[in-house]
């Protein structure tokens, strides 16, 4: 995750701060509308992390179980992928 660390803690910063002013609209008691507009916003910047997580693991380790020509280690990051997309889709 070297290249894209920063800017995947970057993302979770901005995450970060993102929950913390849902946070205060629910404190403040601001239009439901609003507090929604905001959770859609968290949700689609939650998914940007999880990409970037997942082109990582595809380009670095998926591309390096591939290259090794071990059929466990290769079958071993299918499965995790497939594993992923599964719970992602629930």
């Amino acid at each position: 995750m070297k290249e894209n660390k920063q800017k995947t803690l970057d993302r979770l910063a901005r995450l970060e701060g993102q929950v913390r002013g849902v946070a205060k609209m629910v404190e403040s008691d601001r239009y439901c509308m609003d507090v929604l507009a905001q959770t859609a916003a968290i949700r689609s910047a939650v998914l940007g992390v999880e990409r970037l997580v997942l082109e990582h693991h595809a380009h670095h380790c998926v591309a390096a179980a591939i290259d090794s020509g071990d059929p466990q280690e290769q079958r071993a990051k299918f499965d995790e992928l497939i594993g992923l997309l599964q719970k992602a889709s629930k």
